[in-house]
This record gives structure tokens, C-alpha cells and sequence, in this order.
């Protein structure tokens, strides 16, 4: 009943993610149907030039989907957050199948009939048009059908890069441990996968039937192109004017991803949301291509980890560094937020009782019996495991555990790891149990929270600014952990934590 009232609840948003998911796998099944099945007749025609094709495209389908999506993100034209590069990484997957159901259709034709169409005078043109890829079809159906059903689970990572699609509920749930919302991204998706699975066997059996089999198949076939031209417009930008608002995945992005957003639309400015995005270095390269317009970026991050330079143990000195190094690629840091999201090392409640651990220091004593594990990006960081280890001269027993930063916390509390480095504002700390040890070498630098925009937006739409500005020095740290509570712990929609906090900060404003 809670999923169904889930869905119920965002019935309009529900339409729009499965309408993009369907288009991301139409048209990636598309152009791999265009290119696949030229591809699988060169590779029967002329094994010496096809062979090397099917070598790619059994390379292409061994790289994992995040790693390929990672790999295509910085390239011109073909990279990009958003859905052009989950498009071609899609079509990527589904070639291989259609290329070798192809070939092998091809291949298993029986040689007298074509020699009896060459005895009849065809050309080879026509042999392949009138007698072999009417015989093939059923394979290469199959190829297609194969193809699709895959695309559909894969297409469900394109939520990491901005592409949409059913994956947003799902990687909105891992940001908020919340099995519902994860289901109600993960059983549509399955859903549309069996229906796929159920339509493409169908045609199949048709085609093999033989009952004007051929027309059938190029008729439905033509139907799923036409949806998803139909379908596309899911995909536009939105309004002329629109500012595209990121945000990384974890939940207190999200939060601030929407009151950004509801700030700007508060002052007429159009929006388009591309929340929970990938981690840092995603988000940071869609702000510099022009992909996003704005997110909200911690100080400490970005002087350490986004341009690696050293430490600054200054608030101040570490917003002015910030600005002084996002000038140069057209990007401008407003004012802070209000608050400091540094870094916490988190341990069990109970151990820190038990032990008596209240500094990282501390931590030394148990250190070679216990099970390290953090975030992928902490684990890069300049300002992350390795550099604290050195720090504290801490020297764990076994290597940490890499694992994202949404379920970490549950990790730790149930026993699946002893010691890990969390947000100092997430509601999970309290909720479960764990206790932060003091950084009493101050190892951590300042994170304040602040919106960076792109510079050409803020000249274009002046409202941004005087929207951000309204935010600044508005969000305390307990304002900060109270809103990831009512999301993380009261499972609270983020966009109406955001709605409500702003109608107090404005209410707030006005008794002023």
C-alpha cells in the first residue's frame, strides 16, 4: 500500500520517467537495429572486415555500463551529462546481439535457395533485400529482442549523468536507504522489460509463422519508432531561458538542489532539475560544459578534491581560494549558505562508550583489529583516507572497504564495518546510533556551502543572483540536519522539505 500511494502521489512525475525511459531504450534499440544489421551482413559478406567488428562490440558489452558512461563523459559530442551519452552508451550494449543474431540468420539459410535466386538472375542487391533478410528476420528479432530487454535494465544507470529515466527513483532511494522509493523506479522498470520481452517473442512467432509475416514485423517496428518520436519531447530543456539546477546523490544535495530550484522559480526563472547526479567530479564537469548551470559545492571540496590544491584551515581564505580558482573557467561562487559540512569520523555509539573513544586520535588503539570503509570519492581525495591515516598515524589491519555514500552509514551501525567518514549534518548519526570523534588536529578543512553558477548565467539572468542571494547565510547547520532528518528518517518528499523551509525562512524574513 505505501508503494502504491508512492506512485499515486507522483503519478505526473512516474509518466514523465517511464515516457524518458522508454525513449532512452526506443531510440538507443533503434540506431543499434540501423547499425547492427549492415554491421552483421558486412561480417558474412566479408569476414576479414567484419570480424574485427564483432571484436569491438564483444569489447564494448565487458566494460561495466558506469565505467563506459564515465569513459564517454568528457568526449565532444558524443559525451555530456545528460541523455546523449546514455544514448550512446545504450546503442553501444545493444549491437552485439543484433550483429551476431544477423550473422548467424544469414549463415543458417540454406545455401539452395540462395542458389536458386542467383540461378533466377537476382542481383546480389536484391538477393539480400528479397530472399536472405526476409529468411534472417526471425533471428535478428530475436537479437532485437535480447537487445531491448537489456537496454531496459541499463538504462536505469542513465539517472547517474542526468539522462532521467526510471533509475532516478531508484538512485534516489539509495540516497535515502528508502526500499519504496527504490521499488517504485525498480518494478516499473521491470515491468516494461517482460512487456518488451512479451512483444518482441510475439513478432517473433509471427515472423516465423510465415502469414505475411515480413509486413507484420516492419509494421511494428515502424510503430516503435513513431512512439518513440512521439515520446521525445519528454526531453527538452524547457522553457527558453531555462537554468539547469544539479546536484550530487546523496540526500542533503537533493534537499539543495530543490531549494535552489524553488528559490529561482520563486522569481519567475524557469527551471530544469538534473538532481542526483553522480558524485563530485560529475557535477563539476557538467558546470564547466555548460550541461548544468548551477549546484551547490562545499569549499573544502572544491579547493581540495576538484583542483587539488593545498589545504586552507580558513573559512574565509578558503572561500576567496575557491572563487580565485572557479574564476578562470567561467564559473562564479556566490555567498555562503550558512553552514559547514565537514567531514566526520563515525564509529558505533556503543564502541565509543565501550572503548572510550572520543578523538580520531583514539582511534590508533583499535585500529589494526578494526574494518575501515568510506566513500569511492574519500578514498581519492586530497583530503581523504590516505592523508588522514598519515595524519593521526592511524594503521588499520585490513584495506577499507569501498562503498557508496548512501548506505555507509547503515554499514557501520550494523556491524558491516567498524569506522567510515560521514557528513557532520546527516540525520543518519543520531538515527542510528553512531558518535563522531573529534578532529582535534583539525586534519579537516572548512566545507561551507555555496552555489556555484555559471558565470554566462548570471549575466543572462540577473534574477539568479537576486534569487541565491535571498539563500545566503540562511541555512544553519541545524537547519541543514533537521531537513535531512525529515527526509532520511520521516521518509518526507525532499522538493516539500525544501517548499516548507523556504515558506519559514520567508515567513522569517517578513517578521524582521
Amino acid at each position: 500500500m505505501t508503494l502504491v500511494q508512492f506512485w499515486l502521489a507522483h503519478l505526473g512525475e512516474l509518466g514523465r520517467l517511464t515516457a524518458q525511459h522508454l525513449v532512452l531504450v526506443l531510440v538507443s534499440t533503434g540506431v543499434a537495429v540501423a547499425l547492427g544489421v549492415p554491421l552483421g551482413v558486412l561480417a558474412v559478406r566479408r569476414p576479414r572486415l567484419g570480424q574485427p567488428l564483432l571484436v569491438a562490440a564483444n569489447v564494448a558489452q565487458t566494460i561495466p555500463s558506469l565505467a563506459l558512461l564515465g569513459f564517454l563523459l568528457p568526449l565532444p559530442f558524443v559525451g555530456g551529462v545528460g541523455p546523449r551519452t546514455a544514448l550512446v552508451t545504450l546503442t553501444l550494449y545493444a549491437l552485439l546481439p543484433i550483429v551476431r543474431t544477423t550473422a548467424a540468420g544469414l549463415r543458417s539459410i540454406d545455401p539452395a535457395v540462395v542458389e536458386s535466386g542467383v540461378a533466377m538472375g537476382m542481383t546480389p542487391r536484391q538477393l539480400l533485400t528479397l530472399v536472405e533478410l526476409p529468411l534472417a528476420l526471425p533471428s535478428i528479432v530475436a537479437g532485437i529482442r535480447v537487445a531491448t530487454v537489456v537496454g531496459v535494465g541499463t538504462a536505469t544507470i542513465a539517472a547517474a549523468i542526468g539522462a532521467g529515466g526510471l533509475g532516478e527513483y531508484i538512485f534516489r532511494g539509495l540516497s535515502m536507504v528508502d526500499t519504496t522509493t527504490i521499488l517504485a523506479g525498480a518494478l516499473p522498470a521491470a515491468a516494461l522489460a517482460l512487456v518488451a520481452d512479451g512483444l518482441l517473442a510475439w513478432l517473433e512467432r509471427v515472423l516465423q509463422s510465415g502469414r505475411h509475416g515480413t509486413t507484420k514485423g516492419l509494421s511494428v517496428l515502424a510503430a516503435l519508432v513513431l512512439a518513440a518520436a512521439l515520446l521525445s519531447p519528454v526531453y527538452a530543456r524547457g522553457a527558453a531561458g531555462s537554468v539547469v539546477v544539479g546536484s550530487k546523490n546523496f540526500t542533503e544535495q537533493v534537499i539543495l538542489g530543490e531549494l535552489v530550484a524553488q528559490a529561482l522559480e520563486a522569481e519567475g526563472v524557469p527551471v530544469v532539475r538534473k538532481l542526483n547526479l553522480g558524485g563530485t567530479f560529475i557535477c563539476d564537469r557538467a558546470l564547466r560544459a555548460g550541461d548544468v548551470d548551477v549546484y551547490v559545492e562545499y569549499t573544502g571540496t572544491a579547493v581540495t578534491a576538484v583542483f587539488r590544491q593545498p589545504v586552507v584551515r580558513n573559512s574565509q581564505a578558503m572561500l576567496l581560494r575557491t572563487r580565485e580558482l572557479y574564476a578562470p573557467v567561467g564559473v562564479t561562487a556566490l555567498a555562503p549558505l550558512g553552514f559547514d559540512n565537514t567531514f566526520a569520523i563515525l564509529v558505533r555509539r556503543a564502541d565509543a562508550d565501550r572503548l572510550g573513544l572520543t578523538t580520531i586520535d583514539d582511534l590508533r588503539g583499535v585500529a589494526s583489529r578494526w574494518t575501515p570503509g568510506f566513500g569511492y570519492e574519500f578514498l581519492q581525495r586530497e583530503d581523504g583516507f590516505a592523508g588522514l591515516t598519515k595524519t593521526y598515524g592511524l594503521a588499520f589491519g585490513r584495506a577499507p572497504i569501498a562503498m557508496d555514500l548512501s548506505l555507509i552509514y547503515k554499514a557501520v551501525a550494523d556491524g558491516t564495518l567498524d569506522v567510515t567518514a560521514g557528513d557532520a549534518t546527516s540525520a543518519q548519526i543520531d538515527a542510528l546510533g553512531l558518535a563522531a570523534l573529534a578532529d582535534t588536529r583539525h586534519y579537516f578543512p572548512p566545507y561551507d556551502a555555496v552555489p556555484l553558477v555559471r558565470t554566462a548565467t548570471l549575466l543572462r539572468r540577473t534574477e539568479v543572483r537576486r534569487a541565491l542571494d535571498g539563500l545566503a547565510g540562511r541555512i544553519s547547520a541545524a537547519d541543514m540536519r533537521a531537513m535531512n532528518a525529515a527526509v532520511d528518517v520521516r521518509r518526507e518528499d525532499p522538493a516539500d522539505v525544501a517548499r516548507a523551509f523556504l515558506r519559514s525562512t520567508r515567513a522569517g524574513r517578513a517578521g524582521e
